[in-house]
């Protein structure tokens, strides 16, 4: 058998380019969905050139717009962060929606509570923490189920969601509606206790809070004993448990940090952006953040460069249903294009037998 011998000039360049094969997959993958869509565009009679355009100016090149993708991304963040950090355990959380709905419920019923004569500073801490206890209780329901019953976390998580939406229709239709006769809704905050906002913009400071959670999540992961064990956990539970570790106190942990994260996120859309609780509150916001999490490889650093996609995405919707006749809706099939396309065609692939 003949060897097949490399020149050395061929396997340096190899080397020297292999850093730049994820970027080069990653601007690939969104090549690909672009063109999809663009065909789609122009079956629907769209000019697919002028309808990006249209969207490029009316989401990055108007403030009102890029600080509606400031607002949008905030409770995004947390609630993907709710996912990457059971994921390092090995868990999935797909119960995001739930714990941000319980947690608007919670930061809700502390201000019916308090009522409008208490401290406006005092409020905001009390909410902040009833959402955060609110959101790791719920969390910590699908965790007993998995360490007591063995139901597994995504299937729990998910149902506990419509658990959820149930506990908060309940209230607004019945003690906590505020107008017998109009729409099912609670009082609305008071300006007061509502997040103060940047000067000078509508952005709430609930973007502050979400940047340092992932600092602190990342922290955590990367750097303690805690993070290390969990990635123990994740990767091999039994051994884990062999080696001594107690991954039930891990389970337990990882999906009640994650479950606080998401109750937090359900506060800073009661209390920044919606006011009040209502049938539709938080508009499938868990489900997103879900998605932005697995776009970001359960990373936190990345996971608010995904938040962001997603929420330019959401405006850019107005922007196809204003400007080019199109339903706001049809940036969902981009979207889904976009994960399609990267998280098939940029995933590491393993090499066979290995």
């Amino acid at each position: 058998m003949t060897a097949t011998v490399v020149p050395a000039g061929d396997l340096g360049l190899r080397e020297r380019l292999r850093p730049l094969l994820p970027v080069l997959r990653w601007v690939l993958a969104l090549l690909g969905a672009l063109g999809i869509f663009s065909v789609l565009l122009a079956m629907k009679g769209a000019d697919p050139l002028s309808t990006y355009q249209g969207m490029w100016q009316s989401t990055f090149q108007r403030q009102r717009s890029l600080e509606e993708i400031v607002i949008q991304m905030t409770p995004l963040i947390l609630g993907a962060l709710a996912v990457a950090v059971p994921a390092r355990a090995g868990l999935t959380n797909v119960g995001g929606e739930g714990q941000i709905l319980i947690g608007a419920v919670a930061a809700c019923g502390i201000y019916l509570a308090l009522g409008d004569g208490a401290a406006p500073g005092l409020v905001l801490v009390a909410m902040i923490l009833a959402s955060a206890l609110a959101g790791a209780a719920w969390a910590g329901l699908a965790a007993a189920m998995r360490l007591i019953t063995g139901v597994n976390e995504a299937i729990s998580t998910l149902l506990l969601n419509f658990v959820a939406l149930d506990v908060l229709l309940f209230l607004i239709y019945q003690p906590w509606r505020e107008d017998p006769v109009g729409q099912p809704t609670t009082k609305e905050l008071a300006d007061l206790d509502k997040l103060p906002v940047l000067t000078g913009t509508r952005i709430n400071v609930g973007i502050v809070l979400a940047l340092v959670a992932v600092v602190l999540v990342a922290y955590l992961l990367n750097r303690t004993r805690w993070g290390f064990r969990m990635s123990v956990a994740g990767g091999n539970a039994e051994a884990a448990r062999r080696s001594g570790l107690k991954v039930w106190v891990l389970v337990l942990s990882a999906l009640m940090i994650g479950g606080a994260l998401a109750g937090l996120a359900g506060m800073i859309q009661f209390a920044g952006v919606e006011y009040k609780l209502r049938p539709g509150f938080g508009s499938q916001l868990g489900y997103t953040a879900f998605l932005a999490c697995w776009l970001a490889r359960h990373r936190p650093s990345m996971i608010v460069i995904a938040a962001f996609v997603f929420a330019a995405l959401s405006v850019a919707g107005d922007s196809l249903q204003l400007d080019s006749g199109l339903p706001a809706a049809s940036v969902n099939v981009l979207t889904a294009l976009i994960l399609i396309a990267v998280l098939g065609f940029t995933a590491t692939r393993k090499k066979a037998g290995s």
